[in-house]
C-alpha cells in the first residue's frame, strides 16, 4: 500500500508500506527523515504528522496523553497526531501526510 508524504520543504514523496505496524515505523523502514526518538513510546512528539483532512475520520484524532504532547509543539495543526499512535490498516492506502517541522531529522 502506499502513503503519501508531504516533507517540511515541501517535497513530496510516494512510499509502500505494509499494514500492522505504526505509521512512524514504516516511515522509517521506506527511509523518511523522521526523528521519532523515543522509539514509538509516545514520550516525545518527533513523530509528529499532520492528516491531510480529507483523511481525519478514518485516522481519528488525537486524544489524551497524545493531545498533551502536542500541545507542546509549535507546529501543531487541528490535524496533528504521533506516528507512533497511527495502526497502518488496509484502509489507509492512499494515505496524505505531512512530516511536520518538529519531527524532521535533518
Amino acid at each position: 500500500m502506499k502513503i503519501v508524504v508531504t516533507l517540511p520543504d515541501d517535497t513530496v514523496q510516494e512510499v509502500t508500506v505494509k499494514a500492522g505496524g505504526s505509521l512512524m515505523e514504516e516511515l522509517r523502514h521506506a527511509g523518511l527523515p523522521i526523528r521519532a526518538e523515543c522509539g514509538g513510546a509516545m514520550a516525545c512528539a518527533t513523530c509528529h504528522v499532520a492528516i491531510d483532512p480529507a483523511w481525519i475520520d478514518k485516522v481519528g484524532r488525537a486524544r489524551g496523553e497524545e493531545l498533551d504532547l502536542l500541545d507542546n509543539s509549535d507546529y501543531r495543526t487541528e490535524f496533528s497526531r504521533l506516528s507512533c499512535q497511527i495502526t497502518v490498516k488496509d484502509n489507509l492506502d492512499g494515505l496524505k501526510v505531512a512530516l511536520q517541522l518538529d519531527a524532521f531529522e535533518d
